[in-house]
């Protein structure tokens, strides 16, 4: 079997109500689960929330919601692989376990049914425990600066600092997107899914972190360029 997890916690405090708050015509987490729907991949797509109201949304939009999310693990402290886990659990519990699991974040309206597709063949074909999203850093991160207390600016790699940006290993970081894991990896903690993980790469003009209102703004400005 092979199971989506959507994390939505209720209780946003930068973006108020942002698991569900209308993005280009939809409420946000309704592009994730639809990409989920459309991808042919999954025997069950589940939202794992502690709220009433996400839930009824994801509902509307084709997920399931068959849990509420326990308060331990509801907290803003709590981190995604714990909430993963946890639906993996219940599933094997209350269904069978799954083969394979992919959590796909509420607020990644970019995600496509298409990479999604492609992350699957990725970890199948790899035999890697986990597959992370990912999309390059636009400027090389060994040349970045720190400011110190005196207000001064500081190379954080001295030696890279004089370096063509060509001569410097391309870095990648998390899309904020989706991840696929084996079920026992996500007991491991990332750090430790790291350990045995391969990379889905996107592209820089699909990826576009959702943490602010100036974030949403851009976000939803670069999708109706893309897409609409």
């Amino acid at each position: 079997m092979i199971i989506a997890v959507i994390p939505a916690r209720g209780g946003s405090k930068r973006i108020p109500g942002k698991n569900i708050r209308p993005f280009a015509g939809k409420p946000i987490i309704a592009w994730s689960i639809e990409a989920a729907r459309d991808s042919g991949l999954f025997d069950r797509v589940i939202v794992s929330t502690d709220d009433e109201k996400i839930a009824e949304v994801a509902r509307e939009w084709g997920a399931e919601a068959p849990f509420v999310r326990p308060a331990a693990l509801s907290d803003d402290m709590t981190g995604t692989m714990p909430v993963v886990l946890h639906a993996a659990e219940w599933m094997a519990e209350h269904d069978r376990p799954a083969d394979y699991v992919c959590c796909i974040y509420a607020t990644a309206p970019f995600v496509t049914s298409e990479a999604l597709r492609r992350g699957f063949e990725t970890i199948k074909k790899s035999g890697a425990a986990f597959a992370l999203a990912v999309t390059s850093f636009s400027f090389p991160v060994q040349r970045a600066f720190s400011i110190t207390p005196q207000g001064q600016l500081a190379p954080m790699d001295a030696e890279a600092i004089e370096k063509r940006s060509q001569d410097l290993e391309e870095a990648w970081h998390d899309a904020g997107q989706f991840f696929w894991a084996l079920p026992p990896a996500l007991a491991d903690g990332l750090r430790g899914a790291l350990r045995d993980a391969v990379p889905v790469r996107l592209p820089r003009h699909e990826v576009q972190d959702i943490d602010t209102e100036e974030d949403w703004q851009r976000a939803e400005a670069m999708f109706r360029a893309q897409r609409l």
